[in-house]
């Protein structure tokens, strides 16, 4: 079955950078457009970047622009966000998903990113 696992957050200060990866397995990983989503304290969850299966091809929300990348290793089945000009409004709790500008959590446990000075 599908099994999603993240890893990689944690507590920063604003301006800082972190790295979440994702770790896939139970499915043809190469075959799909993977997503990151994210759901702050006491919001809904935010769709925040997708890419295609090939890793060619990158969308983000404008909440993200510039700021964060995302990339897959399809050998590794490993997909990643990296993290850069961290600030509050990013803190939320963070997880990997099937599918293209999904909303919707893979079923992984996600990894819990917090910035604060």
């Amino acid at each position: 079955q599908v099994q999603l696992v993240e890893s990689g957050g944690g507590l920063v200060q604003p301006g800082d950078s972190l790295r979440l990866s994702c770790a896939a397995s139970g499915f043809t990983f190469s075959g799909y457009y993977m997503s990151w989503v994210r759901q702050a304290p006491g919001k809904g969850l935010e769709w925040v970047s997708s890419i295609h299966s090939s890793g060619s091809i990158a969308y983000y929300a404008d909440s993200v622009k510039g700021r964060f990348t995302i990339s897959r290793d399809n050998a590794k089945n490993t997909l990643y966000l990296q993290m850069n000009s961290l600030r509050s409004e990013d803190t939320a709790h963070y997880y990997c998903a099937t599918g293209f500008r999904t909303t919707t959590p893979g079923g992984g446990p996600g990894t819990q990113v917090t910035v604060s000075s």
